[in-house]
């Protein structure tokens, strides 16, 4: 398949960093090493069943990206 360019609907790390700001956001940090601290502790607490739920959803992005050529979808 042909890759759109640019498209996040094919981007799963995205989906990813959208769930880690939801969790880090209002959370103030005083330095750096604080906010990597704050965001590792946050990475760790995405739940697998996301991933999984993320990686399984490969074919039908890939379908509807097909369908919309390439055009934006839901995703």
């Amino acid at each position: 398949m042909e890759w759109p360019s640019q498209s996040p609907d094919l981007n799963l790390i995205e989906h990813l960093w959208e769930e880690l700001e939801r969790c880090v956001t209002g959370i103030r940090a005083q330095n750096a090493d604080q906010k990597f601290s704050q965001l590792q502790t946050a990475w760790a607490q995405i739940p697998q069943s996301l991933v999984t739920n993320l990686i399984q959803s490969m074919p039908r992005r890939c379908q509807a990206v097909i369908d919309s050529r390439g055009f934006p979808t839901k995703y």
